[in-house]
């Protein structure tokens, strides 16, 4: 049967391609489309040709901080496929289409964020704005909405590692070769001719932008990744660290008490990169700068929501301690480093807690990503949360990060250092980060950009392997940002709105960015290990080599015996 439809379809595309497709509306048909199926990509997949669907959109109009705002017309194709030999199988994937006369010869896979594996039409609009072809999987989940929780288990006790696979790499893999071959089809692109290929993402999508570059050095020319979330083991089970924190403590801090303690230390890290403009650039200077103890008995007050009452008091001993043990990472009962924790001026999320109304006081309120994390991947239950951190320890919390590398390291890590074939096969890689990223640390990729480095460049010092990596990996910490996206509490901070056309003009041009363009009041991101420095009263911005600074984001996890990348 497949042999039928392949040489049927074959004619068929070559009669269409005849016709010169110069309209939307020429390669919109499900016909069409049917015909430029890439049948020949992967031998164990079998694609279901009736499941072609095609839909032109006119002028859609999109607007993100991952691209500028634009309106275009595109061609919406859905199709599905199965790998041979498992019974129920189905991925669903679907591709973006531009008009012929705005193809630039480009495909772009796109990520998802949390437990999704894509990011719905949210991202994809970047693909024809660069006038490539974008993508998106479901990764056999179900459906474009089903998350990878949906089927991580196959019952209590029992993980499904088909699908754990196909969330830790296969399917971007499935998507990204699909999408290549499908693009050259569509558009009758020559053999000879080169289509170039990229990948966006963030957060869950950053990393999933890593897994290919990681595993399949030749299958992107090109990423623009933020926040990626490296390290599951550590990463997923480190949003439990402010929860046991407060419950060893046993100090629940109003919400309103953790905004204004966030709110003092914006403003007093503001300056300290020589210019008060309401963003925090230099958040390694903070701690060591500014007089926490200060903020003791300072007054705070939020109006009343719809669930919690009025809430007035004076911030406490206990919350200042609080927040410096927070800050000061995941320690185990020896005191040796399990895990670092996020920036000063970013804002509390981890450490959020719940009002109980019959009693009037504040207590714990577990993190979902955490516990979801520990239900599932540790415990094995299909359950959405724990319901309780009891004999929960700063101990419990190491093991359960040394089970997580131990089980699911080869799958959702995802920080192997060794990128040397990826730089032999000419790629690029721009990576970012919010300086005030509340959910992945922002020296999470500062780690991974110098076990880059150091396993790479091992012979060289500090200075000589940045400059090497410089060669086709370069990194930026976004000031005052977010995790993936700006900061409602330093709204004019900057944003690398760009970075897919910046890595695109890397690629196809040989345009290495010494810095990164960002929108907002700072319109420079400096390239790590430099960071941002105003002098001259404000007036005049550098990008400065630090020591002090490339130390305050370096951290010796003397917890493990094994390397965490």
């Amino acid at each position: 049967m497949r042999s039928t439809i392949w040489i049927s379809t074959t004619a068929l595309l070559a009669t269409v391609t005849t016709a010169a497709a110069t309209y939307l509306s020429d390669i919109c048909t499900d016909a069409y489309a049917s015909a430029a199926l890439p049948f020949d990509v992967f031998p164990y997949i079998t694609i279901d040709a009736s499941s072609v669907s095609t839909e032109i959109v006119w002028n859609y109009s999109a607007s993100s901080v991952f691209y500028p705002t634009s309106t275009f017309n595109y061609c919406n194709l859905t199709f599905s496929y199965s790998h041979n030999g498992i019974d129920g199988d189905v991925v669903n994937v679907e591709y973006w289409l531009p008009a012929p006369s705005n193809f630039q010869n480009r495909y772009v896979s796109t990520g998802g964020g949390g437990w999704a594996i894509n990011s719905g039409a949210s991202m994809l609009p970047t693909a024809i704005i660069v006038g490539g072809v974008g993508g998106l999987t479901d990764g056999g989940f179900g459906s474009f909405t089903d998350q990878f929780t949906n089927v991580a288990l196959l019952a209590n006790g029992t993980v499904n590692w088909h699908e754990t696979y196909m969330f830790g790499f296969q399917a971007h893999h499935e998507l990204a070769e699909l999408g290549k071959a499908l693009t050259r089809n569509i558009y009758g692109v020559a053999s000879d001719t080169k289509i170039y290929s990229y990948y966006q993402g963030c957060s869950e999508g950053g990393r999933e932008g890593w897994s290919q570059v990681q595993r399949f050095p030749e299958q992107f020319d090109g990423i623009a990744v933020g926040a990626p979330a490296f390290r599951w083991a550590q990463q997923q089970v480190n949003h439990l660290t402010g929860n046991v924190i407060e419950q060893t403590k046993n100090y629940y801090p109003p919400t309103c008490e953790l905004e204004k303690i966030m709110n003092l230390t914006i403003a007093a890290c503001d300056p300290l990169d020589g210019k008060t403009d309401g963003i925090v650039s230099r958040s390694d200077l903070c701690r060591s700068h500014v007089n926490y103890k200060g903020f003791i008995g300072t007054p705070y007050s939020c109006a009343a929501s719809s669930s919690v009452p009025e809430q007035t008091g004076n911030i406490t001993a206990e919350a200042i301690d609080l927040i410096f043990t927070y800050w000061n990472g995941l320690h185990d009962s020896d005191g040796n480093l399990v895990y670092f924790s996020y920036q000063p001026g970013s804002s509390f999320d981890d450490l959020q807690t719940a009002y109980d109304s019959s009693t009037g006081e504040w207590g714990l309120s577990i993190d979902g990503l955490g516990g979801m994390w520990v239900a599932y991947f540790i415990d094995f239950l299909q359950m959405s949360d724990l319901t309780s951190l009891t004999n929960v320890t700063y101990d419990t919390l190491k093991e359960w990060m040394i089970f997580s590398q131990a089980r699911y390291g080869d799958i959702l890590q995802t920080t192997y250092p060794d990128l040397t074939a990826y730089q032999a096969a000419g790629g690029k890689v721009i990576h970012f980060h919010g300086e005030q990223d509340f959910s992945i640390p922002t020296a999470s990729s500062v780690r991974y950009w110098d076990s880059v480095r150091s396993i790479m460049y091992p012979g060289k010092s500090y200075t000589q392997g940045a400059a090497e990596l410089d060669d086709f990996y370069r990194l930026y910490l976004v000031p005052g940002a977010g995790h993936c996206a700006l900061n409602d509490y330093e709204p004019d901070g900057p944003w690398p709105q760009t970075s897919l056309q910046t890595v695109i003009d890397w690629v196809e041009n040989g345009n290495a960015p010494d810095t990164l363009a960002g929108t907002g009041e700072i319109d420079t991101l400096c390239r790590w290990p430099f960071r941002p420095l105003w002098t001259n009263n404000g007036t005049d911005f550098n990008c400065v080599y630090d020591q002090f600074s490339i130390d305050s984001f370096s951290y010796d996890l003397t917890a493990y015996k094994m390397p965490v990348y």
